[in-house]
């Protein structure tokens, strides 16, 4: 019988390991992530080390916030008898090894699903559609990886009989560890496609490491295309599962015979056993049709009537897979999680919520929570214990069962409204100015609406920006580096048009060890938006001198000159500099002419400590010129290796960008620059497998008119119609960052999956496109870069570089920054 905590004596026996501490003090929680403000005297921390990071490094830091336990792969000599310390092997396979054992003691069903897409979906679905009938433990969010699953599995509840768990590989060899710890009865493939298919040597490889997720499972449901079910159909390994299909046409268990959208909705036709039966799901996208019918094929096989199935089919709601960051007003940010509500989610967004530095106050917005086995007093009060942890000042309860709880809560400012009408009829006594605020709540409440208010008000053009993209490609840099190079980031010129302060949030939360602008005022911006990481200016100004010593900004010196100019400003207080030596690209920089120079005045002025000297490469991304690429680093270590013993101390030394750490590894030195490549761009067609555009621009179809042969578009008549044709008017023009070289039928836009060409001349607000062969209405998204036409591409057509085309996006364009 599991239980929701254990002794650590409990422990060390599944684990196998050495221990030095006190093995009664009680574990409820387990984590990896020494940043969450959850952690507590209570947590068992694994220590794990990764190709981009080692969470022993954090273990002083952990100490000094009340975490006395940890599973360590080697005891710091400092700290030997500070805390609890459970000595492996691997601290990985120790976490995989622990929830594969309360598993193994836990009684409940377990179904697994894995795929290519659709797994948190369908997850989602057969929760809302068992969840009257079990109790039911599952992954928060998508944490299906190495390190979710075993977190997901060690969630599981002594309440739970139902075990819902999606499991995602990316290369050979994983699927096995996770099917020893999820040990699932009944599977459920969804489909397979391209997603994380660069580590496999086909599709045919991918299938068979997946299906190893099933090789003890009763019964296995999968989509019968695509080659799929002819693997799971032929595989020894799967000989005595139960296999259970579905398929379009196809002769299968579940056979689909059509699907008719009308409106906002989809019904099926299916012929399953020999009779034709329907469901109608509120969605009229294929993949939710996709995703029902899996779903519907399991309910079915279970016992289920058609027509209590399709009742519980028409309640199904959409599953948000992100936390939206938007801009307030009254300089308020919003953290927008209105769609569902259970406390794994609600922990993913106030961990979210911690990565906002830029206001200092705290505010959340709750409804009662909905579908929770949970007892209410128990629930409710982990909630209150939250909003605690996470120093909430103000928690504003929406829902007449959550008040009843409010006494729970020490928040300094309590307020308590019935429904979701009543807090919107007195929005404005909730008195919000320059705040964070995270709006979590149950999908009955409809906290879009309170959003739409909060909000500032914004234009059909929006750019969003993925955060979690962003780290993914900051840890891809991570990868390539050795353990000991430090990272500094670019987030100069609004980040590349991504945003200043919202990026350097999430870089800062995640430990980036430099930041670099431009110019001084943007790093004034970031240390008023709460940005403490230290951050480098390129092009300081005499003028803005004293902005950089007030805000502790520390100055690229460049010459002899700048120097002088700096001093006189700074007097005699201490302050670090950067040196920037020209190797030959001939911008800015000491030449080695100036080198004895700038020790002699360096030497005069102790206070002046030299943190870095650096360079930039001038064609880190041309291997053509590898031999100036290594002379440039040569040039750096001499004059680095002159300076340095001069000074009898070693700044860190620093010349790699992007493009220079996937081409040029060796040239690391002590530290390297990430730009570009942190939005997903590179030349590199090897790296670029591994990174992932996280910037997308669209907009909406304005208006859609019928023209005849002969008829001009836009300004000019550039555009003369062939024939008679169908055009919709876009509302973003060159004014929003549009190059009008992009116009005149060279660029595209993609309207519901299909590419429309640019007709005309691109006027400040607006642009039209031929939408003739495209099924489409006005209001319809449209994507102008993003995943469906990349900004390399548009670059690429126009002669110029993607530096150009994100960084001309204007600011009039709202950003919405995410995390999936």
């Amino acid at each position: 019988m599991i239980k929701d905590q254990y002794s650590l004596g409990e422990l060390l026996p599944v684990l196998d390991a050495n221990f030095s501490g006190n093995k009664d003090f009680v574990i409820n929680k387990l984590s990896i992530d020494s940043r969450k403000l959850g952690n507590n005297s209570q947590t068992l921390f694994f220590a794990i080390k990764t190709d981009n990071n080692d969470g022993h490094k954090y273990i002083d830091e952990l100490i000094n916030k009340g975490v006395i336990s940890f599973v360590v792969q080697r005891i710091p000599k400092h700290l030997n008898d500070k805390a609890n310390f459970v000595l492996v092997k691997d601290s990985l396979q120790a976490l995989q090894k622990l929830a594969k054992w309360k598993r193994e003691n836990s009684e409940l069903k377990t179904i697994a699903i894995t795929g290519s897409n659709g797994k948190t979906i369908v997850k989602e679905w057969l929760f809302q559609l068992l969840g009257k009938d079990f109790s039911i433990a599952r992954n928060p969010k998508s944490y299906n990886s190495q390190i979710g699953v075993p977190l997901s599995v060690w969630g599981i509840k002594s309440e739970n009989d139902l075990g819902i768990f999606e499991v995602g590989i990316s290369k050979p060899n994983e699927m096995q560890v996770l099917q020893d710890i999820v040990q699932p009865e009944i599977g459920i493939f969804t489909n397979i496609g391209e997603a994380h298919s660069e580590n496999f040597e086909n599709v045919n490889q991918k299938i068979e490491e997946k299906i190893k997720l099933f090789k003890n499972s009763k019964k296995l449901f999968f989509k019968d295309d695509n080659g799929l079910g002819d693997i799971i159909k032929n595989s020894e390994l799967l000989k005595n599962v139960e296999k259970l299909s579905w398929a379009f046409q196809a002769k299968s268990d579940l056979q689909i015979l059509g699907v008719l959208n009308k409106n906002s909705s989809s019904t099926i036709t299916g012929l399953y056993k020999a009779k034709v039966s329907t469901i109608e799901i509120p969605f009229i996208d294929g993949a939710s049709v996709e995703n029902a019918t899996i779903a519907w094929l399991y309910m079915l096989d279970s016992g289920y009537t058609n027509h209590e199935i399709n009742n519980r089919m028409q309640l199904l709601t959409p599953i948000e897979m992100r936390l939206e960051q938007l801009e307030g007003n009254n300089d308020c940010t919003l953290i927008n999680d209105g769609y569902s509500f259970d406390i794994d989610s609600l922990k993913i967004a106030l961990d979210f919520l911690d990565t906002q530095f830029q206001h200092t106050k705290r505010t959340i917005i709750l409804s009662n929570v909905e579908q929770s086995d949970t007892n209410p007093d128990n629930l409710y009060d982990e909630i209150s214990k939250l909003t605690k942890q996470h120093k909430i000042e103000k928690v504003v309860l929406v829902g007449d069962e959550i008040i009843k709880y409010k006494n729970n809560f020490s928040a300094t400012d309590i307020l308590c409204f019935n429904n979701t009408e009543a807090l919107i009829s007195d929005i404005n006594t909730l008195k919000l100015n320059n705040e964070v605020v995270l709006i979590k709540g149950a999908r009955s409440f409809r906290f879009e609406r309170v959003v739409k208010l909060l909000a500032k008000k914004t234009h059909d053009t929006i750019l969003e920006v993925n955060l979690s993209g962003i780290i993914r490609n900051l840890n891809f840099f991570k990868s390539q580096l050795k353990p000991e190079t430090k990272l500094m980031v670019m987030v100069k010129a609004f980040s590349y048009g991504g945003g200043s302060f919202e990026i350097a949030n999430i870089l800062q939360y995640h430990n980036a060890d430099y930041l670099a602008v431009a110019y001084a005022d943007e790093g004034k911006a970031l240390r008023e938006a709460g940005i403490n990481t230290p951050i480098l200016v390129l092009n300081p100004e005499v003028s803005s001198y004293d902005t950089l010593i007030k805000y502790n900004l520390e100055p690229e010196i460049y010459s002899i000159r700048v120097l002088h100019e700096f001093l006189k400003v700074l007097g005699n207080k201490d302050f670090d500099i950067h040196l920037k030596i020209d190797t030959g690209m001939h911008r800015l920089g000491f030449q080695k002419n100036d080198i004895n120079l700038l020790i002699e005045n360096l030497n005069q002025n102790k206070n002046i400590r030299v943190k870095s000297i650096f360079s930039h490469l001038s064609s880190a991304d041309d291997l053509l010129e590898s031999d100036f690429t290594k002379q440039q680093a040569d040039y750096l270590t001499e004059v680095s290796e002159i300076i340095s013993s001069k000074l009898n101390y070693q700044p860190i030394i620093h010349l790699l960008n992007s493009a220079g750490i996937i081409n040029y590894p060796q040239f690391q030195f002590d530290m390297v620059r990430v730009g570009l490549g942190l939005h997903g761009i590179t030349n590199n067609i090897g790296a670029q497998q591994f990174l992932e555009p996280v910037t997308r621009l669209k907009t909406v179809i304005s208006q859609i008119r019928i023209i005849s042969k002969g008829e001009s578009v836009g300004y000019n008549r550039r555009f003369i119609a062939e024939n008679n044709m169908k055009i919709a008017t876009l509302p973003i023009g060159y004014a929003d960052g549009i190059d009008r070289r992009w116009g005149n039928e060279l660029g595209e836009v993609s309207i519901n999956n299909q590419r429309a060409k640019i007709i005309g001349i691109i006027a400040m607000d607006m642009l039209m496109v031929d939408v003739s062969n495209i099924n489409c209405k006005e209001g319809d998204e449209v994507e102008v870069f993003g995943n469906k036409i990349t900004v390399t591409e548009i670059a690429t057509k126009i002669n110029t570089i993607p530096y150009e085309i994100l960084t001309k996006i204007s600011p009039r364009v709202k950003r919405i920054y995410y995390q999936e």
